[in-house]
């Protein structure tokens, strides 16, 4: 064990007392694949702890996918152990699964490159500690294609005792301004499930990342942020720092999980920031989630007996999400042009609605006949834009428009066109809300 006692403490008495530092509290949601860093624990030893401790407490088998740092590997290798050891004892390999991922992925079988492998040992003590009775399914890659690990993933994550771990640390040996840059942008493409162009030198485990953002894609579900750091956090040097980043895998969209569990903290930053606009209060934007940190567009509507009082909002995704949110409830209230600022009198009678959005999809049509067959009433909201002239409806306009042609007219009229408005460069884009 090459990393006992450098990459983390040896002695198991002083490893128990770091992890008991690292617990959590009890998620609300339990994964089934993770993204972790493998560096030394005493960069990123908390945040892999927390990835470890998202991933359900009942699982059988972990698949551990990571980059080979010290061997040349074309394709995948697995290992022949039985079992490797940790401070806490030993941990078994599946050797079942090790067999038939062989044969799936047509992988090596071999020993040599684990030997002083830290990618995959540095996970060892911490599944052994927090999840004792989980086997193990250690895979190591070189100059492989993602799109193979995401076949992988996909056929063994239908099983329900299989769980996942992606070994991966971020940007390596930036100045820190310009690995904060390049991990920001690292985790945007995560987080929107954005394959393309996504390099190398992005991640030390970029090929099983992406294999895992694949698999999301195509099943559509999500990658939640757990956390982002880098080194200089600990030793303080920011002249060649390391960075780090922590995912879980949540079976949906990003605005499904936080409208499943966030649902009164959204609310509760909204009210908030218009009670500072009152001078009543202020908005706590530091404690909050790492959802929150993550990229996202939302609109926030007031309505005061049952009538429209205000609605701003945000179309694509520019800021994170716990900002837009702030923002836009802050100018719903006090700087939509229609309206005078809201009064104290009229705070405590108003109804607040989020709307969470998608980020937008292109339509592509030839004729308005064509856009409009496109469109699906009461679940696509509009953005049309040719030129100085763009426009959106929310999905719940519908309610007000429930027939396509006038739906279209009336959002053309709102944009500053004839309601008979025809142009080749016309463009429209499609988006879903998720509503609080």
């Amino acid at each position: 064990m090459n990393a006992s006692g450098t990459f983390y403490p040896a002695n198991k008495t002083e490893l128990e007392n770091l992890f008991n530092f690292y617990k959590t509290e009890i998620p609300k949601y339990h994964s089934r694949a993770v993204i972790i860093p493998h560096a030394g624990y005493i960069y990123s030893g908390k945040l892999a702890a927390k990835g470890i401790q998202q991933l359900k407490k009942d699982i059988k088998n972990i698949f551990i996918f990571a980059p080979s740092h010290y061997e040349r590997i074309f394709g995948c290798s697995v290992c022949d152990y039985n079992a490797f050891e940790t401070p806490f004892g030993e941990i078994e390999v599946n050797k079942t699964l090790t067999k038939e991922i062989a044969k799936l992925c047509d992988c090596n079988t071999g020993n040599f490159a684990f030997e002083k492998e830290h990618s995959i040992e540095v996970q060892l003590p911490l599944i052994k500690y927090f999840l004792p009775n989980a086997k193990i399914v250690p895979v190591l890659y070189g100059c492989e294609n993602f799109k193979n690990l995401s076949d992988t993933i996909e056929h063994f994550y239908k099983d329900e005792d299989n769980a996942f771990i992606i070994s991966s640390d971020l940007s390596h040996f930036y100045p820190e301004k310009e690995a904060a840059r390049i991990d920001n942008y690292t985790a945007k493409m995560i987080e929107e499930n954005n394959l393309n162009n996504f390099e190398q030198e992005q991640a030390c485990g970029a090929v099983g990342i992406c294999g895992l953002i694949k698999f999301a894609k195509e099943k559509g579900f999500s990658l939640i942020r757990n956390g982002l750091t880098n080194s200089a956090s600990t030793t303080g040097d920011s002249s060649r720092v390391v960075g780090y980043g922590s995912w879980f895998l949540f079976e949906g969209t990003k605005n499904q999980y936080i409208k499943k569990y966030y649902s009164d903290f959204v609310k509760k930053i909204c009210s908030d920031s218009i009670l500072s606009g009152l001078q009543l209060g202020h908005t706590d934007t530091e404690n909050y989630e790492c959802v929150f940190e993550e990229y996202g567009a939302s609109f926030v509507t007031l309505e005061l007996n049952g009538i429209l009082r205000g609605c701003i909002g945000s179309i694509i995704p520019h800021q994170s999400l716990i900002q837009d949110l702030t923002k836009n409830a802050h100018a719903a209230a006090f700087a939509d042009p229609r309206f005078p600022a809201l009064t104290l009198n009229e705070y405590n009678k108003i109804n607040i609605k989020i709307s969470l959005l998608s980020k937008p999809e292109r339509i592509s049509f030839d004729t308005e006949q064509e856009l409009l067959q496109k469109l699906i009433p009461n679940k696509d909201g509009l953005i049309i834009r040719d030129g100085k002239y763009q426009s959106v409806f929310l999905p719940d306009v519908w309610e007000q428009l429930p027939n396509k042609k006038e739906f279209l007219e009336q959002l053309k009229l709102k944009a500053g066109m004839p309601n008979d408005y025809s142009s080749e460069s016309l463009e429209a884009f499609k988006f879903s809300t998720t509503k609080i």
